[in-house]
């Protein structure tokens, strides 16, 4: 989506985080943006801070519950318009062991990572389908790329995303129709969500991730990771490498399988 001016965005997770610096760097490109996410209370604080714009509208929605989803749907279409771009941003992590997850953990997971951004695309992709224009994209993680401890079940739903992102571009390309798909796949971000992970890796900054993402999408980027170098170092590394050498490779000299020790995560 080369131009965004007069677009309309729809951002999940959208008043918090790198969604919300990716609402305000649309705004500044004079896109209409529409907000959705869990808290009604960042919803609120949000289009406050930005309440010179008239371009800006909120919607609680829980993405892991279809039926709000589709009432949402409904309400942005009828008050807004058709959405020409979306970015599936809203996500979640446990950081346990696999056995110390409870079933609601991997459930919750599993819905908001992978399932919920299956659900919002498939809302808003025929009205795409029906303009032949529009583009989507899925926030995934490098986590999708490369085990890791204690991220078994986030990995596995980032996993899940990347593999339905990357099918849904081809999709789109076998139809001959004008949607573009990007999938991102960031390494940490310094947003809260990871507070506690320790990394040889830098960590990444918030607004210059989300500057990323917004510049894939003008630039009509396939495939995204950041940094730029963790695709080559996972795919690469995975594949001339035996299982245990890129285990020690990863866990050793990356100490990736580490990251994860001291975890703590968003303070509620």
């Amino acid at each position: 989506m080369r131009h965004l001016k007069g677009k309309t965005v729809l951002i999940t997770g959208g008043a918090s985080g790198i969604g919300k610096i990716m609402v305000r760097l649309m705004l500044e490109r004079e896109a209409k943006v529409i907000i959705w996410d869990i808290s009604q209370e960042n919803i609120v604080q949000t289009i406050s801070e930005f309440s010179k714009s008239e371009n800006l509208f909120g919607f609680k929605v829980d993405v892991s519950n279809f039926e709000q989803i589709q009432e949402a749907t409904k309400k942005v279409k009828q008050e807004i318009g058709v959405v020409d771009v979306l970015i599936n941003n809203a996500g979640i992590v446990v950081g346990k062991y696999f056995n110390d997850h409870s079933a609601s953990d991997i459930a919750k997971t599993m819905e908001i990572n992978a399932i919920g951004p299956m659900y919002v695309a498939k809302e808003f992709l025929n009205d795409m389908l029906d303009q032949n224009s529009g583009h989507i994209c899925n926030i995934a993680s490098s986590g999708g790329l490369i085990s890791n401890p204690k991220m078994s079940v986030y990995a596995a739903s980032k996993w899940a995303l990347i593999g339905w992102s990357d099918s849904l571009r081809l999709e789109m390309k076998q139809k001959n129709k004008a949607i573009n798909i990007t999938t991102i796949m960031p390494y940490y971000i310094n947003t809260g969500m990871f507070d506690g992970v320790k990394s040889m890796i830098p960590i990444l900054k918030p607004e210059a991730a989300a500057l990323t993402i917004v510049k894939a999408i003008e630039k009509n980027k396939k495939m995204v990771t950041i940094p730029g170098y963790i695709y080559r170092l996972t795919r690469i590394g995975q594949a001339i490498l035996s299982i245990n050498t890129f285990d020690w490779f990863a866990g050793e000299v990356l100490g990736i399988y580490k990251t994860m020790e001291h975890f703590v995560g968003r303070k509620s």
